[in-house]
């Protein structure tokens, strides 16, 4: 039973073994799931992943994960998305003209090719927020954090703007609605500060 657990999802996305190693160090009850019931009845849900988000898409549809995702998000319980996870709540992405789940107004572009910046971005890189969610409880202001990824989230609504990252262009690094929370970067690999922001989702009650 999934009722006080939180529930990892499992769509052949990639990255999962990093967030379990992470939830494992923090003593969090968690299980990894591809069964849309059991995140239907899951305390709490990370939807994590790296990779293309067309092909992640038709797996969500196909399973019917993604509908299980949009109805825990309607349930009001916490949610939490994490790189691809992030993107692909948004309405739509760039990466192969994909239509997306839509929990948050706005796109999914990619990084221009100038300013002799790599694409994708691959390491660390600045967060700049204001202690404007409590998942972001005790973490300094200007901490570094991990990222992987050559698409970058563009919200609609500056208020669920939580923190912004420079590289080539301002990008919303994290967003914020209601029982929602995710970041582009990811947590599970950016040391004290992922995992503290990682702990303060576990005990977010929104």
């Amino acid at each position: 039973m999934a009722k006080d657990k939180v529930a990892v999802v499992d769509y052949k996305a990639g990255n999962l073994k990093s967030v379990e190693t992470a939830l494992d160090y923090l003593g969090a009850d968690f299980l990894v799931t591809h069964d849309p019931d059991a995140l239907r009845g899951a305390a709490r849900v990370i939807f994590p992943g790296v990779g293309e988000a067309r092909a992640s898409m038709e797996v969500l549809q196909a399973s019917g994960l993604g509908q299980a995702i949009v109805d825990f998000f309607q349930s009001g319980r916490p949610l939490m998305g994490i790189c691809l996870g992030t993107q692909i709540i948004f309405e739509h992405s760039e990466e192969r003209d994909t239509a997306c789940l839509g929990l948050v107004k706005g796109k999914v572009r990619r990084f221009p090719e100038s300013g002799g910046l790599k694409i994708p971005q691959i390491g660390w890189n600045q967060v700049v927020h204001s202690d404007s969610h409590p998942v972001f409880k005790g973490i300094p202001e200007n901490s570094n954090f991990y990222f992987v990824h050559s698409y970058y989230p563009q919200a609609d609504i500056q208020e669920q703007v939580m923190a912004r990252t420079e590289y080539g262009i301002t990008f919303s690094s994290a967003v914020a609605r209601d029982n929602l929370f995710a970041s582009q970067f990811h947590p599970e690999k950016s040391g004290r500060w992922g995992l503290k922001l990682l702990e303060n989702f576990l005990g977010w009650n929104p």
